[in-house]
């Protein structure tokens, strides 16, 4: 059977909606293919995807190759990337019982010709719930991201996302701190809004790490609402030098880590 080599794949998460995790996801793959690396981003939130507008691709559709049962991932910014929000309008929601979702990103991720990637990013849904549970099955995770807001009531469900992947057997390679402070776009100063150190807490209490801490931002919020990441359209901005430094810290932690060769099949039995 034809295979594809992944080097290491990892998993964007967290434990709620709405902390930026899709937009860390886009701007870590983005900064780490700009590092050099061959890169592929999967959105495998099937509900709520996002990552085809992010990188600009809302309207473009995938090219399938019916002899060979193949998917060919569109490439945008330098990285490959697939979502179900190529194969369905945007305006169309999605549903869908829990396994038909469980199948759909069962398909997303060895149906789809990815190639030889140095690594896959998979940007999770919210929750711990199917999603979740198929991707720990279906492949061997080099690690998670989790990404978290400072307050307190993300942070009690980001633990819960520590929590299910380490039953899993999945390392935390670190936590991100997302809209660790509000920019001011007029004089340029820095409020906490959110609390402060709320990520670092939680990085103690499961020994683990922040690997970098992104401000909350007009600039990074515009870019991705155009479909032009901020590490691709303000690379010497202090957001987008943020972004560099999480893929640089990442990269670290997965090079840190014994690598395991992934080899993601073509097509699986149904």
């Amino acid at each position: 059977m034809e295979s594809h080599t992944i080097q290491s794949i990892i998993a964007v998460a967290s434990g709620k909606g709405g902390v930026g995790k899709s937009t860390t996801a886009v701007n870590l793959a983005v900064a780490m293919a700009a590092s050099g690396l061959r890169v592929g981003l999967l959105d495998a939130d099937i509900y709520g995807p996002s990552v085809p507008r992010m990188l600009g691709l809302a309207d473009a559709k995938p090219e399938v190759d019916e002899e060979a049962k193949q998917i060919h991932p569109l490439t945008a910014h330098g990285i490959r990337c697939m979502s179900m929000g190529f194969m369905v309008p945007e305006s169309q929601a999605m549903i869908w019982r829990g396994p038909m979702v469980a199948g759909a990103l069962a398909q997303l991720l060895t149906d789809v010709a990815w190639g030889t990637l140095d690594v896959l990013v998979v940007d999770m849904p919210p929750g711990t719930g199917d999603a979740q549970l198929t991707l720990t099955q279906k492949v061997t995770l080099a690690g998670a991201v989790m990404v978290t807001t400072p307050q307190d009531i993300a942070l009690l469900d980001c633990r819960k996302g520590v929590q299910m992947f380490r039953k899993m057997n999945v390392p935390i390679l670190g936590l991100v701190e997302n809209m660790s402070q509000f920019i001011c776009p007029h004089c340029g100063g820095a409020s906490a809004i959110f609390s402060e150190g709320g990520a670092q807490r939680l990085a103690d209490e499961f020994q683990s790490s922040v690997l970098g801490q992104i401000p909350l931002d007009m600039l990074v919020r515009e870019q991705g609402d155009a479909g032009v990441p901020v590490v691709v359209s303000h690379p010497e901005s202090v957001q987008a030098q943020a972004y560099m430094t999480l893929a640089a810290s990442v990269v670290t932690r997965l090079q840190q880590a014994k690598k395991r060769q992934v080899n993601i099949p073509v097509s699986v039995q149904k």
